[in-house]
């Protein structure tokens, strides 16, 4: 075990040798180090549910579509499990960050990443990502363009738990098909959103080949915003290990 520096991108990146996977990352030029010694440089959030106010949720808005719940799970190192509660479909849960937290605009860079893995996930109609307020974001099993804006990872309904990178623009929908499949391992997925031209998205630090561009980039302000809801015969849940969200100011 040796800690470790390098520059990439002109960004100074601290990792240990036995966990590289940084230097592959979309985070690699995120400015992490030079944040803790500036906050106006950015607004960061990690969460990964083992703080004080994850005992009661607090912070979080969460919608039932007749069904489901929004738990902490029993996990080591804090997990949080939204439960779709039924297995009929389209019934589930809505989970949402209070606040509007991030605003994607020239020259402001997006983070995001989440580690989550599904239980009964072909029967997975679910939503990983960042989104406007919306309490109903997945209405019958169909990402709502007409009324949201969002960017971020979703298996609609009759997927099969394969997952469409989404982006929303006043109601233009843009996707990059199948780039992961919801599983019952845990997968690390990530977003790296460049101002208000493109959206970069990797799945266990494997940066995908496609990206969406501008036409598809929100110009609202969004949340980090979850869901997890039935497509019929089978009950899912969908198990969040962490997340985290960076945007520089």
């Amino acid at each position: 075990m040796a800690t470790k520096s390098i520059w990439k991108s002109k960004n100074l990146i601290i990792y240990d040798d036995r966990y590289p996977s940084i230097l592959s990352s979309l985070w690699k030029d995120c400015p992490l180090l030079a944040w803790y010694n500036d906050p106006s440089i950015g607004t960061y959030l990690f969460e990964d549910f083992n703080n004080y106010h994850a005992a009661t949720l607090a912070g979080y808005t969460a919608t039932q579509a007749t069904s489901g719940t929004f738990t902490l799970g029993d996990e080591e190192y804090g997990t949080a499990v939204l439960n779709a509660g039924a297995s009929t479909q389209h019934k589930g849960i809505n989970v949402q960050k209070n606040g509007l937290m991030v605003k994607p605009a020239a020259g402001k860079t997006i983070w995001f990443e989440c580690r989550f893995k599904a239980a009964n996930p072909t029967k997975l109609q679910g939503f990983i990502g960042l989104a406007s307020t919306d309490t109903t974001l997945m209405p019958s099993g169909v990402m709502d363009s007409s009324n949201s804006e969002y960017i971020g990872a979703g298996s609609p309904t009759t997927a099969a738990g394969v997952a469409k990178l989404y982006g929303c623009k006043a109601k233009t929908e843009g996707t990059v098909n199948s780039i992961f499949t919801f599983g019952t391992s845990y997968i690390t997925f990530a977003m790296k959103i460049d101002g208000i031209s493109n959206v970069y998205y990797s799945v266990d630090n494997v940066v995908g080949s496609n990206t969406l561009g501008t036409s598809y980039i929100p110009t609202n302000a969004l949340t980090p915003s979850f869901i997890c809801q039935s497509d019929g015969v089978s009950q899912p849940t969908l198990t969040i290990d962490y997340y985290r969200v960076f945007q520089l100011r």
